[in-house]
Formats: structure tokens, C-alpha cells, sequence
């Protein structure tokens, strides 16, 4: 077996996660590497997740029976987890949506209905980039089509970067939003956050960061980001799905419009005028994903234990390890950046002129999972002249084996389609 500097204790870990001993076709076991669309979930999220429907479920906050009263200290003390988790100044900075695209839309439309100095109108422009998923491009080409506003963008260059050549004429004093992914679900790139944060400051634009690619892999420190709202979700960090998280700067919180309204949010309701609820309940309208906030506060439980800093070293070392392998497999071509500096382990790739569509159906005859396509990020393939890539992307419980047998399955691809 092969062993490399940095790794975590995998036999340990992929204890805690049944489905990795699934056998699939011709009793071929499962090679999971689509942890960027989805990671999967260890027996302790999946034991908090049951205990709570068999001992504790109710509706939370409005309740004095002894099960809201459980359930409403669940879900805050899972609040106060992910706070904890992400560095976070306060907990009521911290709001819980069903995921990051909810997080995304959240502070556009609440950006489109604010008062100055923090509407996006059409004196005003928007700020994102190239590498985005569809999720932090669409929202903002709606409140550009509903405001009139400018919408602009970073570049690409032609290893998988960011074009910042030209910042000061993309982040101009008309900008009032810039928002950007921290680390690329199709390019693996880390973004330079500092160099964006301060040209955005200077201007005095806000700053959204989409942490969906980051918060699972590295330690996320909202302080240090030194943006004003970072979103991320739950399903790809052990969590459950339908839970994400918006974190903003209190002061935001405080200014900014309500995008949902309905039971919580509110402080009083007339028939002629309602007044709102504090941050974070203001942004949370309705009965919240109760169950997932618990599952994702058990899921930020499992992380601290083993340390995001040895998740990050584990998953460069394979990522290292994926990079030097794919060298050795005729006619592939990352796209994105080549080295294991600067990205996260999230590799795509083509494979000659073999459709990625075709690779991932081959390689799933094998037992591997992989995700193909444009991964919810079409400009990416466009800007590189590609129908779509095949995405390999690995986590806390992949192993060099499990590098070796798609570089192994990758073969059996080429020798397919001759």
C-alpha cells in the first residue's frame, strides 16, 4: 500500500462511514470521489440524526412542552457549533438556510430591497468571476436584470486563475458587491482573498464569499477572511442535506431587509404593518430544518475531533499523490491548476477526445464514482473551449488506493474506446 506524508488513519476512519463498505457491480467495491458534490456521512451524524426523530422532535422556539424545549436547544446549540467552527464574532451572525444557493440568493435580494448605503441599483455595479458556480452567477444576473445595475467579472487565465491584472478597473467606486468563490469546485483553485478584500474595502464595496468548496477541507476563519457575509452548506462537509449557513457581520444583519417573511422573524404583526425580529431569527421565516441544523452541529462534532488542519494535510498529500499519477495517463489534460500548490482536491480533467459523459460511465462499471459535466459551472468549460470534464475530488476517508484504481479505471477507459 501506498503511504505518503500527512495522512490521516483512513482504516479508522472509514469505519465511521457505512456506505464506503458498499459492493456494487461484479462485486466491485465502491471507489467514492465525488465529495465535492457530496460527501458522505459518518455513524455519529447518522446516530444524532436518528435520536433526534426517535426522542426529541417538535417544533422549536414557540413551544414550553418538554420536547420544543429539547428541540430548540438542539438547534441552537448546533448554531453555537458551527459559530465556534467558523470563528465567528457572535452566534446570532450565524443564520441557517436549506444551503449555499439559498445563502447566495438570500444576500442578493436583501441587497435589492436595502436603503442606502447598501442597494444595488442601476447607478450601481456587481463584481463576480469567471470560475463561479451557476449559484453565485444566477442570483446576481436576476438583481442586475431587476435593478438596472452593472454586472462584471474576473477572468480567467489559461492555468486556472484568477486575472487580477485589471482590478482596479473591475472593482471600481460604483461597485457595491463583490462576490467570489474561495476555492473552485471544477478548478480546485484557492482564490488570493486578501488581494479582493482590500481593493473591495477601498472602494467600500461588500464582500461575499462562497466558502461550499472551503469550509469541509481547511479552517475557515470568517475573522481572518475579513469578508462581510461567507455562505457555505452542509451535505458536503458530513453534514445532511437541506442545511446551509449565511454568516454575516452583525451590523449587516442588523441594517439589512428580511428576504422571507412568516412566523419566527417577526417581532409584531398588525394588519397594517409588521415589525421584525433580531438577527438571526429576521432571516430564518417558518418552521427551520430542524433535524439538519442538529445533524450539521454533529457533523461539525466529528471534524473538530480529528482537526480541519489534518483533513487539509491529508487531502494535499493525495492531491500531490493524484497529480503526479495523472502524468502517467496518455492524453490527460487537468484543467485547472497543475501543481498541488494554491488548490484544493478537487481535480477535472479530459481524457483525449473521449466524452466525459463516456468516462464516467465506464468508470462507474468499474466501482468508481466520479462526477461529470460542467459542474454547475458552464462558463469554466466555455472559457476553456470543452463540452465538460470528469471531476475526481477526494476527502478525509480517500485513500492513495483509491487514486490508483481510477488511474487504473482510466485505462480500462482508453483500452474501451480504443
Amino acid at each position: 500500500m501506498t503511504q505518503l506524508p500527512g495522512l490521516l488513519d483512513t482504516e479508522a476512519i472509514r469505519k465511521d462511514f457505512p456506505i464506503l463498505d458498499r459492493v456494487l457491480h461484479d462485486g466491485k467495491k465502491l471507489v467514492y470521489l465525488d465529495n465535492a458534490a457530496t460527501s458522505q456521512t459518518p455513524r455519529q451524524v447518522i446516530d444524532v440524526l436518528s435520536e433526534y426523530y426517535e426522542q426529541h422532535n417538535a417544533n422549536v422556539h414557540r413551544g414550553v412542552h418538554v420536547l420544543a424545549e429539547e428541540a430548540t436547544e438542539l438547534y441552537e446549540g448546533a448554531r453555537d457549533k458551527v459559530a465556534a467552527f467558523i470563528n465567528a464574532p457572535s452566534r446570532d451572525e450565524v443564520i441557517f438556510t436549506k444551503n449555499a444557493s439559498e445563502s447566495l440568493n438570500l444576500v442578493a435580494n436583501m441587497l435589492g430591497w436595502a436603503d442606502e448605503p447598501y442597494r444595488v441599483d442601476a447607478e450601481t455595479e456587481i463584481v463576480i468571476t469567471e470560475m463561479e458556480h451557476h449559484s453565485n452567477i444566477v442570483p446576481w444576473q436576476l438583481l442586475a436584470q431587476r435593478t438596472g445595475a452593472k454586472l462584471k467579472w474576473f477572468g480567467l487565465t489559461d492555468d486556472g486563475r484568477l486575472d487580477l491584472s485589471r482590478i482596479d478597473e473591475v472593482i471600481t467606486p460604483k461597485t457595491k458587491i463583490v462576490s467570489f468563490v474561495l476555492v473552485s469546485n471544477i478548478l480546485g483553485t484557492f482564490n488570493p482573498v486578501e488581494a479582493i478584500v482590500r481593493r473591495a474595502q477601498e472602494v467600500g464595496a461588500l464582500v461575499l464569499i462562497d466558502a461550499s468548496q472551503a469550509a469541509p477541507h481547511m479552517v475557515l476563519d470568517v475573522q481572518a477572511l475579513q469578508a462581510d457575509f461567507v455562505a457555505f452548506t452542509g451535505h458536503k462537509m458530513c453534514g445532511p442535506t437541506g442545511i446551509g449557513v449565511l454568516w454575516g457581520r452583525q451590523e449587516l444583519l442588523e441594517d439589512l431587509p428580511p428576504f422571507l417573511g412568516g412566523g419566527e422573524m417577526i417581532e409584531t404583526v398588525s394588519m397594517s404593518s409588521s415589525t421584525y425580529a433580531p438577527a438571526p431569527h429576521k432571516f430564518e421565516a417558518g418552521t427551520p430544518p430542524i433535524a439538519q441544523a442538529v445533524g450539521l452541529g454533529a457533523a461539525v462534532d466529528y471534524l473538530t475531533a480529528i482537526g480541519m488542519d489534518r483533513i487539509a494535510a491529508h487531502e494535499h498529500a493525495l492531491t500531490e499523490y493524484a497529480i503526479q499519477r495523472f502524468r502517467d495517463v496518455p492524453d490527460l489534460r487537468i484543467i485547472g491548476p497543475t501543481t498541488a500548490e494554491d488548490r484544493g482536491a478537487a481535480i477535472s480533467f479530459t481524457l483525449g477526445d473521449i466524452h466525459p459523459h463516456d468516462v464516467g460511465q465506464v468508470l462507474d462499471e468499474q466501482g468508481i464514482a466520479v462526477r461529470v459535466g460542467h459542474h454547475c459551472a458552464r462558463p469554466v468549460c466555455l472559457r476553456y473551449g470543452i463540452p465538460a470534464t470528469t471531476r475526481a475530488s477526494f476527502y478525509l476517508y480517500s485513500t492513495p488506493a483509491e487514486v490508483d484504481a481510477l488511474v487504473d479505471g482510466l485505462e480500462h477507459v482508453r483500452n474501451f474506446f480504443g
